[in-house]
Parts: structure tokens; C-alpha cells; sequence
């Protein structure tokens, strides 16, 4: 069953087809939010799709243009999006959650408080999943649109949760409200990550002190920057890495993104 007519004319075997999904019953709250919502009015979540329905999506708007909601690393994206964007256009949609709050029950399901995380997540997040991917922003037809979430997540002192956690298990995870978000198509987008370095060539330290992110993520940044082709290695200086633009262009990208969640 081909859901939507389009520019985009997949070839013989290839389809998007309708499921029905047992593993949807172990998604969060704030995955399944974000898929109803990008797949919109007259669009369908948990499709298959590529020959034979090898692929699950998350969903296709009725356009065409597939919805990937991904939390945590892209790593498991690579081949999936490989096969699906040579035909069909894919937006990978990336929560970065700004604000969120605990509520902790104990075993018998007696709330013992609601708290604030301190934590608060910025767009320089987006390394950390993409890391295990670099090539993926440079794949035809891709999107990726990083969206500044706020959450309530749920805990049970149970246990049987992450040893991280001493044992406390997440029930679920929330959507209170998209508060931004950031798009980004295409190679030169990614320029908005270089933010004004006075000095050139620049070491990880540098990029680090200047985005005030630590210095493990400002060596996942500049390598996937490297993999993009937006910055370039030159020689080391000691045991440090120098790094150079590759190109003077301004960033170019579309979004409804105020800047205030990059620094």
C-alpha cells in the first residue's frame, strides 16, 4: 500500500506502508509525542519502508517525507537512512531536553518529591549522538532539526534500575513543551557551530572554552566538523591538534532558533 504521491517515485519493491508495532509499547511518552506531531494531520506513524518493508520509520508525513524521532545515538540510523534517502526525503528529529523535572515514587507508588534537574542540555548535544554517525548530515535528502524540549520524567525507587541510578528505575519520560528548535539541511548549516574563534588554527581547548562545553565534547565536535568537511586538521603542536576553516561562508540555515540554548 503506497501512502502518499509524490515528486519522489520509488523504485520497483520499495514501499511505505502502514504497521501495526508491538515495540511502541515500550516507547516514551516524549518519543511518542514527537512523532504524532511531526508526522501531522493526514500523515501516518509506524511505517515500513525500503524493499520488501525492510525499515521501520516513526512515521511519513502526507507529503512524503519521513519522521525519525531519535533520542540517543545515530549510530543505529546509518543503514536505515542510508536506503531510504536516495528515495524519499527523512527528517531525524533530535530532543535536546532544556528543562526537566523528577517526580520519585517509592515502591508502594508513594510520590516522595518533584524536583528540577540541574541539568540543562544545549544544541552542542547533538555530538554526542552524531558522533557514532558523521556521515549522516551529508546524505541526500537528510534533515536533521534538533528541538529544545521540557520534560517530567517519572522514577520508582524499586531496585531494579541502573546501578548509575542506585537502582532507581525511569517509568517514562514526558513532553511539557517544545520551547525551540533548529534545523539543519545540508553541509554549510553546520557552520553555526563554529562560533567566532579570533584566532586560527584553533586546538579543541579553544572551541571548548569558547562554546563553554567540556573538552571531551569539544573533540566529538570538531571530529564530526572534520567529517563534514567544515574544519580540517593541520599538524599537532606538541600533542595538540591544530584546526582551520575550510570555507569563510556564513552559516546558512533555517530554523526558529533563538540562540539562547548555544552558549
Amino acid at each position: 500500500m503506497l501512502l502518499y504521491e509524490n515528486e519522489h517515485v520509488p523504485p520497483a519493491g520499495y514501499t511505505f506502508c502502514s504497521i501495526n508495532r508491538i515495540g511502541t509499547k515500550r516507547e516514551s511518552g516524549l518519543h511518542r509525542a514527537l512523532k504524532c506531531r511531526y508526522a501531522g494531520q493526514g500523515g501516518i506513524i509506524e511505517v515500513s519502508a525500503g524493499y520488501n518493508g525492510k525499515y521501520v520509520c516513526d512515521g511519513i508525513t502526507k507529503t512524503g517525507e519521513i519522521i525519525e524521532v531519535q533520542i540517543g545515538s545515530f549510530g543505529p540510523l546509518k543503514d536505515k537512512v542510508k536506503h531510504i534517502a536516495p528515495v524519499s526525503p527523512i527528517r531525524i528529529i533530535h530532543p535536546i531536553i532544556t528543562q526537566k523535572y523528577i517526580e520519585l515514587y517509592d515502591a508502594k507508588n508513594t510520590r516522595c518529591y518533584y524536583r528540577k534537574s540541574p541539568r540543562k542540555g544545549t544544541i552542542w548535544d547533538l555530538f554526542k549522538a552524531l558522533v557514532y554517525a558523521p556521515e549522516i548530515p551529508l546524505m541526500p535528502s537528510v534533515t536533521i532539526e534538533l528541538v529544545m524540549v521540557a520534560v517530567k520524567q517519572q522514577r520508582r525507587q524499586d531496585g531494579w534500575g541502573s546501578w548509575r541510578r542506585k537502582g532507581i528505575t525511569i517509568l517514562d519520560t514526558e513532553l511539557t513543551a517544545i520551547q525551540d528548535s533548529l534545523m539543519l539541511s545540508g553541509k554549510n548549516n553546520y557552520n553555526v557551530f563554529l562560533p567566532l574563534m579570533e584566532v586560527e588554527p584553533f586546538t579543541s581547548r579553544d572551541l571548548g572554552n569558547t562554546a563553554k562545553i567540556t573538552p571531551s565534547l569539544a573533540r566529538k565536535t570538531l571530529y564530526v566538523l572534520t567529517r563534514l568537511g567544515i574544519v580540517k586538521r593541520l599538524a599537532k603542536k606538541g600533542n595538540t591538534l591544530l584546526y582551520t576553516r575550510t570555507q569563510t561562508l556564513e552559516p546558512q540555515y533555517n530554523c526558529r532558533f533563538s540562540g539562547k540554548l548555544m552558549y
